[in-house]
């Protein structure tokens, strides 16, 4: 593997914002914040102004009210995402609402009235780059604040009652693949094993309560898969360490990892022993 430097160019000495909206409507992923859908772009608000996207993510029925701005952000980048964000919670009360910044530099004068705006008002800073190499160029987006607690519920709803069908229809096969063999991992530790099919989640239970959530993708091969393991967490993190397996801590200490149907085969023993403890801590 050889190490090759890129340079950092400005976006706007070869792109103008609309040809920005264009690569993040094309694919929404590229902002980092996961499998979502453009609603709209350029949505008019009731303050005269326009809201570059709202963003849908259908698993947590999530809306982003995104903002993009070339160069560094400034007040005015600020007070529009605020004011746009609010504009649209009104507009849909029952759902959550992250409002997101996106620069090419958020200064530190700014990101400290950011920051401490983000204590009341779930706000999300990206910054973007521009990189290149030889001749190609690459966007690279960077999550520097996203320190938002989700509600203690936001695992519990899972919304309406569904089937397997349900999402067998909406996602990935091989999304949905991965998923059923995560089910059947489980089911050969619990017999009892509860499985739920929800609008936003496949939940996997002991007789008392659950202790898995599946989110098989409608892009990617893989399933997005959240785990209460309890107190347990050290534990589980030294066993997927030594699996070399990738996974994130949760704001609750629940572990949250990918899994393609690969890598349950593959790591099938550490997974075992991960949930093993999950069932354990919520029997």
């Amino acid at each position: 593997m050889n190490l090759r430097k890129v340079q950092k160019v400005k976006v706007s000495d070869h792109f103008d914002e609309l040809w920005l909206q264009r690569q993040i409507e094309d694919d929404p992923t590229i902002l980092g914040l996961g499998d979502l859908v453009v609603l709209t772009r350029e949505r008019r608000q009731s303050s005269g102004g326009r809201l570059d996207f709202l963003l849908h993510e259908p698993e947590t029925d999530t809306l982003y009210e995104v903002e993009i701005m070339l160069g560094a952000t400034d007040e005015s980048h600020i007070i529009r995402t605020i004011e746009y964000w609010d504009i649209e919670s009104r507009k849909n009360p029952s759902k959550e609402h992250r409002a997101v910044i996106v620069a090419e530099r958020i200064t530190s004068r700014f990101f400290n009235v950011v920051y401490l705006l983000n204590r009341a008002i779930p706000i999300i800073a990206i910054q973007l780059d521009l990189l290149r190499l030889e001749n190609d160029l690459a966007l690279h987006f960077t999550k520097v604040l996203d320190v938002y607690e989700v509600p203690e519920d936001a695992i519990s709803v899972g919304g309406e009652p569904t089937t397997k069908s349900y999402w067998e229809t909406r996602v990935n096969p091989k999304s949905m693949e991965a998923a059923e063999a995560t089910i059947e991992l489980c089911k050969s530790l619990y017999l009892d094993l509860r499985v739920t099919y929800n609008k936003y989640h496949i939940a996997l239970g002991t007789v008392r309560q659950n202790f898995c959530w599946l989110h098989p993708r409608k892009k990617q091969i893989h399933c997005h898969v959240e785990i209460d393991v309890g107190d347990d967490t050290e534990k589980v993190r030294a066993i997927l360490e030594q699996a070399g397996a990738a996974f994130t801590v949760r704001e609750r200490g629940n572990l949250a990892l990918t899994l393609s149907t690969n890598d349950v085969h593959e790591k099938q023993q550490p997974l075992k022993q991960v949930f093993h403890l999950a069932i354990d801590a919520n029997s």
